[in-house]
């Protein structure tokens, strides 16, 4: 009498082999006390788009923040706000905007481009007149009026949040149209400053942390701010950010007491 042994498929034990031993090591490695191999927590990466004015004080931060959460690295994008607003309208992979006025954090809501309830405000600055600090002459917004001033730095009024509230303070003061052919245009706050410091200008109007940060400039006088719109600093999360949890920690750090006192340190008002 034959007896017919069940057939035994080799191909699929040999598929399942390299499971079963890997099974077989790991049991054995956690009976005897080895460690095993642990898969890392990924990183996230978070890309700021931020006024520049803010750089100095962000870029400060950013090792505090990552200290702390050492799995999310931080990128940013500094420049004006205008041009940031439109990156982000052509669809930049931005998470999170920090502009240097309401006017561009209101024109993406519009567009439903923002994270709903994510708006908040992180700080406040106040607009100065800056003159070269050995220079002399210029002690008020109406000597800029003056034949001896040849050329008077702002922001681009169309683009620079900056230019938009120095051309504010010299339509009240009453003496734009009367220095406007003086008037050179920085793409952004820093290149006003940089025009001062240089000498390529004999005045100009930043903000007030931007002439903290110089050894070259004097601030003149702080314009009044009945004259101008609020210098505020609003941040809002992007609505297509892929992290939007990380997001909102980044957020919530930058209106922590910890993070105040470093805007404070840079001259910002903080809310």
């Amino acid at each position: 009498m034959t007896i017919k042994l069940p057939k035994t498929d080799f191909t699929i034990l040999w598929r399942k082999l390299p499971i079963l031993i890997a099974t077989a090591l790991i049991t054995m490695f956690l009976a005897i006390g080895i460690p095993t191999w642990t898969v890392g927590q990924s990183t996230t990466n978070l890309l700021v788009s931020a006024a520049g004015s803010l750089q100095d004080v962000l870029n400060e931060l950013k090792p505090i923040y990552q200290k702390e959460q050492k799995n999310v690295n931080i990128s940013f994008n500094f420049a004006a706000s205008g041009p940031l607003q439109q990156q982000i309208e052509q669809g930049a992979s931005v998470d999170i905007f920090i502009s240097a006025a309401k006017k561009q954090v209101d024109a993406l809501e519009k567009k439903n481009l923002l994270l709903p309830e994510s708006r908040v405000i992180i700080a406040k600055n106040r607009l100065v007149l800056i003159t070269p600090k050995n220079s002399s002459g210029v002690n008020s917004f109406y000597n800029l009026q003056d034949e001896k001033v040849k050329r008077i730095a702002i922001g681009e009024p169309r683009s620079v949040p900056a230019g938009q509230y120095a051309k504010q303070v010299l339509e009240q003061l009453k003496v734009w149209s009367n220095i406007k052919s003086k008037l050179v245009y920085g793409n952004n706050v820093r290149q006003v400053l940089a025009a001062v410091e240089s000498g390529n200008a004999d005045a100009g109007l930043v903000y007030a942390t931007d002439a903290k940060i110089s050894g070259q400039v004097k601030v003149v006088v702080v314009a009044d701010e009945k004259f101008h719109s609020p210098i505020i600093y609003p941040l809002a999360i992007i609505r297509g950010s892929k992290n939007v949890d990380a997001a909102k920690n980044f957020s919530k750090f930058l209106v922590s007491n910890p993070s105040k006192t470093v805007f404070k340190k840079y001259g910002f008002i903080v809310p």
